[in-house]
């Protein structure tokens, strides 16, 4: 099992912690990551977007002159699409953008991204994090002492509401718990900061 400096919010290392091989040190595989990132981006398209056709628009009842004679082209209503206010041809219609992923590939795919992080030293396991109130200021010293990157992804075992709001307006600082952890929120992020019961919950989730 491979150990990992554990540090403190003052950013000092305080012990060593041992982590599941099985989770975050297998051999990555870049199929089930990117599979699992277009799909991720698929889940966030609307698909509401819808165009009238002919036969929804108002009016063009009647056929606007007779068929022949008249030296003018044929036309059977004003709501062809060639006329002004006429529908639509091939618009868009609504639509799901869903990718499908079988379960065994959403693990590997997570056990993946958490292994690359590991691998690129990209991974920082914090003992604890509490704050007395909400407040930015202590966050961002937090932050400062780990010397962690732009994107940060703080990775909480359950929901903490001083922790989310004292993170909330920092830019490029997004907090997640373990049950809304996605692979695409983990490549995105410069550094991981774990505390050491997520970490623990995740061995537990997908070991």
């Amino acid at each position: 099992m491979a150990q990992v400096q554990v540090y403190n919010q003052e950013g000092r290392k305080t012990s060593k912690m041992e982590l599941a091989d099985s989770v975050f040190a297998i051999e990555p595989n870049e199929s089930a990551m990117h599979l699992a990132v277009v799909s991720y981006l698929a889940a966030q398209r609307q698909g509401t977007q819808s165009t009238l056709t002919r036969s929804e628009v108002s009016g063009g009842g009647a056929k606007p002159w007779r068929q022949k004679g008249t030296g003018r082209a044929r036309q059977g209503s004003t709501r062809s699409p060639q006329w002004t206010h006429g529908g639509i041809a091939l618009g868009p219609k609504p639509r799901k953008y869903k990718v499908g992923m079988n379960k065994k590939v959403k693990r590997l795919a997570m056990k993946s991204a958490l292994s690359t992080k590991v691998a690129a030293n990209e991974m920082l396991i914090l003992n604890k994090l509490e704050f007395e109130e909400i407040k930015t200021k202590a966050m961002v010293e937090v932050l400062a002492n780990l010397k962690t990157g732009k994107k940060i992804l703080v990775i909480l075992p359950e929901n903490n509401d001083v922790i989310y709001k004292s993170a909330r307006n920092i830019e490029g600082v997004k907090v997640v718990t373990v049950n809304t952890l996605c692979v695409y929120d983990i490549l995105n992020a410069n550094n991981l900061v774990v505390l050491k019961d997520a970490a623990t919950k995740i061995e537990e989730v997908y070991a």
